[in-house]
């Protein structure tokens, strides 16, 4: 087992609070009059000197490259957390695509489990000596890729309670009935707990501390005592009994804790410059719908690291599942069905290059336009749009 000395798990709480709305200019006069500067990779500001070593404890742990006989594989897709979160900053994205794949019986999804799905190892520990990584079986009627998605600021949206998340789907149910999310429920399983999914592409996973020991496992290999099991490659346990180094469970959870302190306490990402054009693009983003899945304003619950607590912040994402139509990658997850899509949160925007759960579009213009199903309204308003609006538009998504 690989220990990490003085480090143990803690838990967070959270409390209900009410969803504040403001007009999106008001909301984006705020966040550019912010008082310190907070540049990409650091941590929040208003930590205390312990929680600031945690944080550097963190983030030293996430960059760390595993070995095979630290428990790494017996197949992974990289050998550290920072090899995929590294743009622009330690904790960012990437443009690495990973696959899932699976196949429909009937009307039914099967994720193909037994074949080692769906989520793709690429990598194996030895594949001179019968150690091979994964490749996607014959038989998969779907292939789906998924983007590495950005990690600043999610200690905010782990705080956001479960009950604001459910009310805004049930705003929406009101106001907006054809574009309408619905929370994703699902047993999470650090605590066992039915909770509100907000991390992953199909807001599968309800809590970070969950979301850094599935990561741990799917993406390198490394069993805790949340995920207590490898992976048999391709589903083939006699590789996984030859080529498994630790028979054990491999981090005594205090490898999770540490990439769980670094993501709670990574500041989100800082806002770019508004000048006329960007404030006219939050207008139209405004009136075109895209601020009702794109939400731009939650607000944190209570939280025992008090620089996280009752903190207004401005994701651009209701966290909440909606029906994408072809925009879905036909992969059924948690709650999510095939064609159902988490809203993708917007900050951050201005430094990436590539865009959609697939990285598809390398143009802003092409992302918007790919929406279908309940984004298709926006993608229409989007298409009707003149020139000089549409570049205002574009304007201030790079501004997030």
């Amino acid at each position: 087992m690989r220990e990490r000395s003085g480090r143990r798990q803690r838990t967070r709480g959270a409390a209900a609070v009410s969803i504040a709305m403001p007009a999106l200019t008001l909301l984006l006069t705020a966040i550019a009059g912010a008082d310190a500067p907070i540049k990409y990779g650091d941590p929040v500001s208003g930590l205390t000197p312990t929680q600031l070593t945690l944080f550097t404890e963190g983030r030293n742990e996430f960059g760390q490259a595993e070995e095979a006989d630290e428990g790494l594989g017996p197949v992974f897709n990289n050998t550290s957390c920072a090899a995929c979160h590294s743009s622009p900053r330690v904790g960012g994205d990437s443009n690495i695509v990973e696959t899932r794949f699976g196949r429909m019986d009937g009307t039914t999804f099967d994720p193909m489990a037994s074949h080692g799905g769906s989520l793709l190892q690429v990598s194996g520990i030895d594949p001179t000596h019968g150690c091979p990584g994964e490749t996607v079986p014959a038989d998969a009627t779907i292939r789906a890729n998924r983007k590495t998605t950005p990690l600043f600021g999610l200690g905010l949206v782990d705080q956001v309670p479960d009950a604001t998340l459910q009310q805004l789907a049930q705003n929406q149910r009101h106001t907006a009935p054809d574009v309408a999310g619905q929370a994703s429920i699902v047993v999470d399983a650090a605590s066992g707990r039915q909770r509100v999914g907000r991390f992953g592409w199909k807001a599968q996973v309800a809590t970070l501390l969950t979301f850094s020991a599935d990561a741990y496992l799917n993406e390198m290999g490394i069993t805790s005592p949340i995920f207590p099991k490898d992976n048999a490659p391709n589903g083939d346990t006699a590789i996984l009994d030859r080529c498994d180094k630790v028979a054990s469970i491999e981090d005594d959870g205090s490898g999770v804790a540490a990439f769980t302190d670094f993501m709670t306490m990574l500041a989100p990402p800082p806002r770019g410059a508004m000048n006329t054009e960007a404030e006219r693009g939050a207008q139209i983003f405004e009136r075109i719908g895209c601020a009702v899945c794109h939400v731009p304003q939650l607000t944190t619950g209570a939280s025992n690291i008090p620089a996280l607590a009752n903190v207004t912040f401005a994701p651009f994402s209701d966290f909440l599942l909606h029906d994408m139509g072809a925009l879905g990658d036909g992969i059924v997850q948690g709650a999510a069905s095939g064609r159902q899509m988490r809203t993708a949160p917007l900050w951050g925007l201005g430094t990436r290059n590539r865009y959609l759960h697939d990285a598809r579009a390398s143009r802003l213009e092409d992302a918007i336009q790919a929406h279908d199903g309940q984004g298709s309204t926006a993608a229409a308003a989007f298409l009707g749009l003149s020139k000089a609006d549409e570049k205002d538009l574009i304007k201030f998504l790079q501004s997030l």
